[in-house]
């Protein structure tokens, strides 16, 4: 059987050298390809993400390019990278179901904003037919721990939870562990 490809993106801050995501490349590297990829706007030099439908083309331009390669694909990254794939998995920008589409790794998955519950990004996750690996902080102002499994559980694929004792969104110093977290997941698919 073919490796794995693993497509990671970043946070909405952040870019591929975001220490956790070269953790996973590192930890990975012998047993997949693992390919960070950013977004335009970062390419481009810009702060400010562009709006979902811009980067959910972006990852499906991502796919295309990398649609000749054999193997599983999982796909996800960290916060609003995360929720980008999770959603182009879900079909919300109508591009059709992803080829070879293992599963999801979603690290720090923003929920909500900081302090505003009410404002739910969940309405894509009952779509989603893949295994999901969600990795976050037991603190994290994103989403505790009772909200995620909440919502994850509308989710009708497996469903695994890594919960990071303390840690917050950014989940600083974690890296070995969300990379082991993933590393076992793509591994047992």
């Amino acid at each position: 059987m073919a490796a794995p490809t693993v497509l990671l993106y970043p946070g909405a801050g952040s870019d591929t050298s975001h220490a956790s995501l070269v953790a996973v490349e590192d930890r990975l590297g012998r047993r997949a390809r693992v390919e960070r990829r950013d977004f335009p706007y970062r390419r481009h030099g810009r702060r400010a993400p562009d709006r979902a439908p811009k980067l959910m083309a972006a990852i499906r331009e991502d796919l295309a390019a990398l649609s000749r390669r054999r193997g599983p694909l999982v796909m996800g990254g960290r916060s609003m990278g995360g929720r980008m794939a999770s959603m182009v998995a879900a079909d919300v920008d109508g591009g059709g179901p992803v080829d070879r589409l293992a599963g999801l790794v979603l690290v720090s998955y923003p929920l909500h904003p900081p302090g505003k519950p009410e404002r739910l990004r969940v309405e894509h996750l009952p779509d989603v037919t893949v295994p999901c690996l969600f990795v976050g902080g037991t603190k994290d102002p994103f989403g505790t721990p009772d909200e995620l499994l909440e919502w994850t559980a509308t989710i009708p694929a497996p469903v695994e939870h890594v919960w990071i004792d303390g840690g917050r969104h950014d989940l600083r110093g974690a890296d070995a562990t969300i990379a082991d977290a993933i590393d076992a997941f793509v591994s047992s698919l």
